[in-house]
């Protein structure tokens, strides 16, 4: 009991130079006394480890010392922004609109006949030349091409797009059709 009477006291007689020492790091009065208050709940926390007869000044300022450091590098990463207009101007785009998007487009591709959907997935996907396409769906290539703009017209029609150039620009829309094109030439070799 004696001995932590004398610990008490001998804490309470170091307030004083810490947060002289607190004040000189941080160069700010009340963060100087939170830090001196940090330590010193440190230190009470692990007053076990302190070894009797050793310096508990050096042991008291190397905590006070670790923690301002400590704080510093996290405090360094960290933007100032008492009154939240910072973190107004953060935004990310929710991920659900992307997989909605997704899902409206393959609905979108299912309501098209079977060969303006092959057609538009061929070129549009595939990325393959109206000539090839041709050749592979066995028509000329003006109806290929045919194929594709209807495909194209009535997609944005389902998806409610202004315009059918709206479905080339997106980069969702390729991969969709890569999917769908991938699932309907697994669904053939079945």
């Amino acid at each position: 009991m004696k001995s932590e009477f004398n610990m008490r006291e001998a804490l309470l007689g170091a307030v004083p130079s810490l947060r002289a020492f607190a004040i000189s790091l941080s160069g700010d009065v009340d963060r100087a006394d939170d830090l001196v208050q940090d330590t010193l709940v440190r230190a009470l926390a692990n007053v076990h480890r302190f070894e009797p007869g050793t310096n508990l000044n050096a042991w008291l300022f190397t905590i006070l010392r670790n923690l301002f450091h400590s704080e510093y590098r996290k405090r360094r990463r960290e933007v100032e922004d008492a009154d939240g207009s910072y973190a107004a101007t953060l935004r990310t785009a929710p991920d659900q609109h992307a997989h909605l998007d997704f899902e409206d487009l393959r609905a979108a591709l299912a309501k098209l006949p079977q060969d303006q959907r092959e057609a538009l997935l061929l070129v549009g996907a595939q990325g393959f030349a109206y000539d090839d396409a041709a050749a592979i769906c066995g028509c000329a290539v003006g109806t290929i091409k045919s194929r594709v703009n209807r495909a194209r017209r009535r997609l944005a029609e389902l998806m409610f797009l202004d315009d059918a150039e709206d479905l080339v620009s997106d980069g969702l829309v390729a991969a969709a059709l890569q999917s769908d094109m991938t699932q309907a030439g697994a669904s053939a070799a079945l």
